[in-house]
């Protein structure tokens, strides 16, 4: 199927990018156009126009700020995984972006653009909010920056308005960060996540475990975080943390894995990722 007719923009600024959504409220914003073309040659999307961003070089790159990384919101998997700030302070982000899709995704597909769609199978969500992230948004209104635990809202749904744009993904006290991991079942033909987790631990002993694929939007495993937090992460704690993954949590549920066979996953995916945060 063909998309509906839309106009197309190429704004030289993000505030350009701005005033254009501003003026059509209808529109969306095409980055690495992945997760939006798809659903428009379905119709399920219908846009009037396509803000077209993926050439402006402000919003792309890797750079370091005082104890934080930043990451632009038009960087993609492959700039990521090649980044030598990534390499150097987050390595663990070189194997989880290798998890995302296949080459052609990597290549074109952005940090941004994972968030702004929230899809409830994308791996980076679930990752930035294991992160503990800050995302930067420019809008008519002005500059936010939310909290990542704020911004996923709903499945397809980020707290962002029609006229905002995200520009960069804030990463805090990497330094702090003494382990962390992103463990997959990816579906075998799309690479989306069937379940995935995410887990940081820190210096100090907490434990921030998030999960996506088997829920309607990437969410912390409060439980399984408290069981293990502040403890050493042992066969014991690792087990009794992992048996609590699911509690809370409902389920989905689809052709490709039942919501029980899900719920098994995220326990199974949770003991892996604290296996590996302990080394």
């Amino acid at each position: 199927m063909y998309p509906t007719d839309f106009d197309y923009h190429r704004p030289e600024s993000v505030s350009d990018a701005v005033k254009l959504l501003k003026e059509n409220p209808e529109a969306k914003v095409l980055a690495g156009g992945h997760s939006l073309l798809p659903v428009m040659k379905l119709r399920l999307a219908m846009p009037t126009a396509l803000i077209d961003i993926t050439r402006l070089s402000e919003l792309s790159g890797v750079r370091e700020d005082g104890d934080a990384v930043v990451i632009g919101a038009n960087t993609t998997y492959s700039e990521l995984m090649a980044s030598d700030v990534i390499k150097q302070k987050l390595p663990f982000l070189v194997d989880a972006a290798d998890q995302v899709g296949d080459v052609q995704v990597r290549n074109v597909g952005t940090i941004g653009g994972a968030c702004a769609h929230c899809d409830p199978a994308a791996d980076f969500p679930a990752i930035v909010l294991a992160l503990d992230a800050e995302i930067k948004t420019v809008g008519s209104s002005g500059e936010q920056t939310h909290k990542a635990s704020d911004f996923f809202v709903d499945m397809f749904t980020p707290r962002l308005e029609p006229d905002e744009v995200i520009t960069e993904i804030r990463l805090p006290n990497v330094a702090d960060i003494a382990s962390a991991t992103y463990q997959k079942f990816a579906h075998p033909a799309s690479g989306y996540a069937i379940v995935g987790v995410a887990g940081v631990r820190t210096s100090g002993g907490d434990v921030r475990l998030t999960v996506t694929g088997s829920v309607p939007i990437t969410t912390r495993l409060t439980a399984a975080e408290g069981e293990i937090s502040g403890k050493d992460l042992n066969e014991a704690n690792i087990k009794a943390a992992a048996d609590k993954a699911g509690e809370g949590l409902d389920f989905v549920g689809d052709i490709h894995a039942s919501d029980q066979y899900r719920a098994h996953l995220t326990r199974v995916f949770t003991r892996r990722a604290l296996e590996k945060l302990a080394g």
